[in-house]
């Protein structure tokens, strides 16, 4: 069974993935990737060389085109699958954006964004992107299922 932890902080070496949970006009921003039929917040690995607030926001760009925004960390999180062959946990920092201005369309792998009220019934990675989204939330970055 998988089972996301959360954490203050962690070493910076740590630190493998941005998740940005998203906001504009005070909605909730998702992406869909052109090769599934879920919804996801936007994210990804980080880059050798990059910081992990430089792959956030090169997420965000890549994902939502996202051009103005302001963003912050929330937490260090942390995903552990025991089934896996490896055993491994791997962390990530969980970030907070409010997105002002978005660009005319996208030049990623994402097919679409959708702005709306309500939490996909569909997610992509379901035992991690809802709990990311009510941590968030326990920590007063958002409200959820308004």
């Amino acid at each position: 069974m998988t089972e996301v932890r959360f954490y203050e902080n962690a070493g910076n070496e740590l630190l493998e993935f941005a998740v940005i949970i998203s906001i504009t006009e005070n909605q909730y921003v998702f992406c869909k990737h052109r090769d599934r039929e879920t919804w996801e917040v936007p994210g990804g690995h980080r880059e050798p060389g990059e910081t992990v607030m430089e792959a956030a926001r090169r997420e965000l760009y890549e994902e939502t085109g996202a051009l103005e925004f302001d963003i912050e960390p929330v937490c260090v999180y942390s995903v552990a699958r025991p089934d896996q062959a490896d055993d491994r946990e791997s962390y990530g920092m969980l970030f907070f954006a409010d997105i002002k201005r978005f660009e005319a369309e996208l030049h990623s792998e994402i097919e679409k964004i959708v702005i709306t009220d309500e939490l996909p019934e569909r997610w992509t990675y379901p035992d991690i992107q809802p709990y990311l989204m009510k941590e968030a939330a326990r920590r007063g970055y958002l409200s959820v299922g308004r």
